[in-house]
Parts: structure tokens; sequence; C-alpha cells
């Protein structure tokens, strides 16, 4: 019994130190991602399979994708049980539109194009051309049943870009989780899920970035740092991805209620969720709602943390962040 004892001992020691730390990165959706994993060799193959069934399913550039299919087709039902990705990604974006009230809103995409942020080429984004667009633009416009999704106007089209690369983080996480990795932490575009312990065998440590406004990213100040454990965490703004038109800044995030670019005081909305696909649709939810009406939605999702960087009345940089959140914030 000692003599097996010994043995076992001396096997879970060299497993162990067989497995050190990999990092991977690349590109994908027109953005990078770098993941770390504590595993006894690279995984970067499977990674990127992982990632392209993404964007084989979601890329609005790509014509073949299951995203750019449907959104070339009529109002005849889509079927959608050849792509589980796509599928349980309308299923939840859907359940998310419901729940902000329209706030978070695939149909909101010829709206995007309109103003220039979006996958087709833009008009010039008069009121007139808003209003004419607004006539097939809601989520009530779509009607999903089983795997069937059709759309009640043929000129509905959905952008995933609100969704897309948090979908991917849990994709990713979930591909790692299936070869036994359970340390790790996935970074896509600047959304994340962190699981386990870090190579230092600590709680993964990331940081919220001050809203500098400016579109190459170059200038960078973090906001706050914290250690999060078993989270993931997306952050949206429109302090990177804007142009100034006639001297008026015209940010990226578009209000489907309005079909105008948003303009209030949040200036920065990072969520924390179980899940990544949550934490990015909710980050854009709430920089569409505004404070106010984000932190009454909050209250209702104990199980959902965020972290708002506002502009006062002065023109002076605020937070305000959920109460559990205060035990894991650094800075």
């Amino acid at each position: 019994m000692k003599i097996f004892r010994f043995w076992l001992l001396g096997l879970l020691t060299l497993l162990c130190s067989c497995q050190s730390y990999q990092q991977d990165s690349g590109e994908i959706f027109h953005t990078s991602y770098h993941i770390t994993y504590r595993h006894s060799r690279s995984l970067h193959k499977g990674i990127d399979e992982a990632l392209q069934s993404i964007n084989q399913s979601l890329s609005m550039f790509n014509p073949q994708s299951t995203l750019s299919r449907f959104n070339q087709a009529d109002t005849e039902a889509f079927d959608l049980s050849n792509d589980s990705l796509a599928l349980h990604l309308i299923q939840q974006a859907l359940q998310i539109s419901r729940l902000t009230e329209g706030a978070f809103d695939m149909t909101v995409a010829p709206l995007v194009n309109l103003w220039g942020f979006g996958f087709h080429k833009s008009q010039q984004a008069t009121q007139q051309a808003i209003d004419s667009i607004k006539d097939f633009v809601g989520y009530q416009l779509l009607e999903l049943n089983g795997s069937q999704l059709r759309k009640k106007d043929a000129r509905v089209m959905l952008d995933a870009s609100a969704i897309a690369k948090g979908y991917a983080c849990d994709v990713v996480a979930a591909y790692l989780e299936s070869k036994g990795v359970s340390d790790y932490l996935v970074e896509i575009g600047g959304e994340i899920c962190m699981r386990g312990l870090n190579s230092q065998s600590k709680l993964w440590t990331v940081g919220i970035d001050k809203p500098i406004e400016d579109p190459t990213a170059m200038q960078r100040e973090l906001q706050s740092i914290m250690q999060l454990k078993d989270k993931s965490m997306a952050t949206s703004g429109n302090y990177r991805n804007f142009y100034v038109n006639n001297g008026r800044k015209v940010a990226h995030t578009i209000d489907p209620s309005s079909g105008h670019p948003v303009q209030h005081s949040l200036l920065s909305a990072t969520v924390i969720a179980d899940n990544c696909l949550t934490a990015d649709a909710l980050a854009t939810s709430f920089m569409v709602m505004g404070m106010d009406r984000a932190v009454a939605l909050l209250e209702s999702m104990p199980q959902v943390w965020a972290y708002f960087i506002y502009s006062d009345n002065e023109g002076n940089l605020q937070t305000w962040h959920s109460p559990a959140l205060k035990d894991f914030i650094l800075k």
C-alpha cells in the first residue's frame, strides 16, 4: 500500500510538472486574440479551428457564412439545424433583446450600415433615411420556432458585432475545457473569459481602460484593476470607434429605437457575468440604455455585475460599480 501511494504521488507530481502555461495569439474578426492556458502542449490548432467555426457561422463579411446567407434570404423559414453555433446565438440574442426591451437588437444592422460602421457602404444618414430603415428594424420581426428562423420583412438583416467576440470567447473556453484545461484566460478584442488561476497560482488580474478618445488605441491608461475568479468580462464604449462629421462626434453604438448614435453621459460599460456572450451583449445594451436604466435593470440581475465610467455635470469622470464588485477591485 505504501509503495502504491508513493507511486501515485510520483505520477501526480510528474503530471503536474509536465503542464506549463501556453500562450497563443492571432487575429480574428478584424481584431486580435490572446489566450493563456495550462496544458502539457499547445492547443493552438484546435483553438484556431474553433474560431474559424465561429467565423464561418457569424461573419458578416463572409458571404457564405450562416448569418450572411440569412441576411440575403427572403421571408421563407431559414433552417439553422446544421449550425448549432448560430442557433444558440440567436436563441440567446432574442432572450437578451426581450430582457433589455430592445436596447440590444441584432436587427440594427441596416442602421449600423447607414451610419458607416457596418458591412455595407453607408448612405447619407438623413432623418428620412433613418425613418425608412426603422420600418424593418426590431427583434420582434424575427420568429424562431425550434431551429427555424424567419424574418417578417425580407429587408431585415442581422449584425452580430455586439455579441460575436464574447460568444467566441465562450466557444474557445468550451474547447479548452473539453481538453481538460481548468486554468485559462481567453481574450478576444478585449472581451475575456477566465477560469482557475494564472501561472503564479493567483486569480487573474484584468484592467478597465480609461475612456480616452483615441481611435488608434495607442493612448491607454487603466481606470481600474480587478481580480476575478471564474467569470467573463466585456466592455463597450464610444471612445475608440467613432468619427467626426462637421465637428460632431458620431459614435458606433446605435440606439435601435431612435436610429441615432447614442449621446449621453455614460462613456464606458463593463459587464461581468458567468459567460462572455451575456457580458458582451449587456455591455452594448447598457451603453444604449444609459446609466439610470442600466442600474435599474441590474437590480433585477444579481448574478450580473457592472462597472460604469460616466461624465458628471461638470465634465469630470466618475465611476459606479455593482456593490458585489467591491471586494474584487484592486484600484
